[in-house]
C-alpha cells in the first residue's frame, strides 16, 4: 500500500524586482498626473489673473512643463524596454 503524494500547484509568486517596477512605474504616473494638474491649473489662472502678464507665465512654466513631461516619459519607457529586456535574456 503506497500513498500516492498529494501534488499541490504553487501560485506563481511576482518577483521582489517586478513588484518594485510596478510600485516605482505607479508612483512616477502619478507625479506626472498631479505635476501637470498643477501646472495647468497654474497656466489657467495665469490666463484670467489681471495683474499677471501671460507672456511672462509661459516664459516661466514652459521649460519646466517640458523638461518633467519628457523626463517622465522617458523614465517610464525606459522601465518598460528594461523590463521586456530582461524578460527575454531569461528565455535564452
Amino acid at each position: 500500500m503506497t500513498r500516492k503524494p498529494i501534488v499541490r500547484t504553487k501560485k506563481p509568486q511576482i518577483e521582489v524586482k517586478e513588484k518594485l517596477t510596478l510600485w516605482v512605474t505607479l508612483m512616477v504616473s502619478a507625479t506626472l498626473c498631479i505635476s501637470v494638474l498643477a501646472m495647468v491649473v497654474s497656466f489657467m489662472l495665469g490666463l484670467w489673473a489681471k495683474e499677471v502678464d501671460n507672456g511672462e507665465i509661459f516664459k516661466m512654466i514652459s521649460p519646466a512643463f517640458s523638461t518633467l513631461i519628457g523626463g517622465m516619459i522617458g523614465f517610464l519607457s525606459g522601465i518598460k524596454l528594461s523590463q521586456n529586456d530582461e524578460k527575454s535574456k531569461c528565455k535564452d
